[in-house]
């Protein structure tokens, strides 16, 4: 009888570190042939087009599948299940499936499409890996004071502070079986106290946490849990599922994104220091995508949660690519798209 396939599911709020992550697990990967599925949010596989510039040997760009313009929490039957089929029909089956969820997903509903027939008795779920922005957390990017919220909620008992931004962080902790404090490098030993402890307070579990930088992290803590999730999957429900248990389904209109294309930059420096005024301005939430400056070979790739920039560059321009800059935008409902894109358009 043949084995089944571990799967590896990696979540985490926008912003936190995934595809980084899974960029250094995939290079030093010892060999698995590694099968990789990528939830994107909005038209833009961005996440996917960095990955299948890292060269790794064991994971080429037949074994890169991205599902984009939909949630994979929303659309299992329609997207990730089809998927999953094809990808266990193949000649060639791989040694493990990693799965990167987008920053606005569920993971829970994703779990439990591992009890479906057809894939339970071929793939399990190795485990739930959630990364943490640790700087953002550690800077009160979710709560600001949670005594002072529950000793007004005790006065006013109508009074409501959990945002969805709060309630999805906290399911994505609550799926778990690893946590990984991302970013620790940011910030100091009493930052990184305050974050174990915002952490374990958001969660009735105890998953392990770890601690990392830069998305480092050895393939043999990420992979090899040997957890069997989907038989676990009653235990770690959603605010979702907890509050529409007749099976109303959910959306993410609490969230807007939106593509913005640009030609050649010229000055990357001075244009990263004015987006960086763009996104305080209008609260956006991620920002992320690619540049193409002028006179250079390679493409600069470009990451943003708040005012925090990362950027580098990732490959060069492919012979006959099309050059082109092209940045995500990701931000909350009532976003004023138009002047978000106008504002980004005018600093070309």
């Amino acid at each position: 009888m043949q084995q089944k396939i571990p799967a590896t599911v990696i979540t985490g709020f926008l912003g936190a570190g995934k595809t980084t992550m899974i960029r250094n697990l995939l290079t030093n990967a010892g060999g698995k042939k590694i099968a990789l599925i990528i939830n994107e949010f909005g038209d833009l596989g961005v996440d996917g087009d960095v990955l299948k510039g890292c060269g790794a040997e064991n994971c080429t760009e037949d074994d890169i599948i991205e599902l984009t313009n939909g949630c994979i929490c929303c659309t299992v039957a329609d997207d990730f299940i089809p998927t999953m089929t094809k990808l266990l029909e193949r000649d060639q089956r791989p040694d493990h499936i990693v799965i990167e969820t987008s920053g606005l997903a569920l993971p829970q509903p994703l779990v439990a499409a591992f009890n479906w027939p057809d894939i339970r008795s071929e793939v399990t779920v190795d485990g739930v890996i959630t990364v943490v922005d640790s700087a953002a957390v550690a800077a009160g990017r979710f709560a600001d004071d949670h005594d002072a919220v529950d000793a007004r909620r005790v006065e006013d008992a109508s009074l409501d502070h959990e945002s969805p931004i709060e309630e999805l962080f906290e399911d994505q902790l609550t799926c778990a079986d690893l946590i990984v404090l991302n970013k620790t490098d940011l910030i100091d030993a009493d930052g990184l106290g305050r974050v174990k402890s915002e952490v374990a307070s958001r969660i009735a579990r105890k998953p392990v946490m770890i601690e990392a930088k830069n998305g480092e992290v050895p393939a043999s803590v990420l992979l090899g849990l040997g957890i069997g999730t989907e038989d676990d999957i009653g235990n770690r429900k959603s605010h979702h599922e907890l509050e529409h248990e007749d099976g109303e389904p959910h959306d993410h209109d609490e969230f807007d994104s939106f593509v913005v294309e640009l030609g050649a930059i010229a000055d990357t420096a001075a244009f990263v220091e004015k987006l960086k005024g763009i996104i305080a301005e209008h609260d956006v939430l991620r920002l992320k995508g690619f540049i193409d400056v002028s006179g250079k070979p390679m493409r600069l790739q470009l990451q943003a949660v708040g005012a925090r920039i990362d950027q580098y560059f990732d490959r060069a321009w492919a012979p006959g690519e099309a050059r082109s800059t092209r940045l995500v935008v990701i931000g909350l409902h009532e976003m004023d798209q138009d002047a978000v894109r106008k504002a980004i358009e005018a600093l070309v």
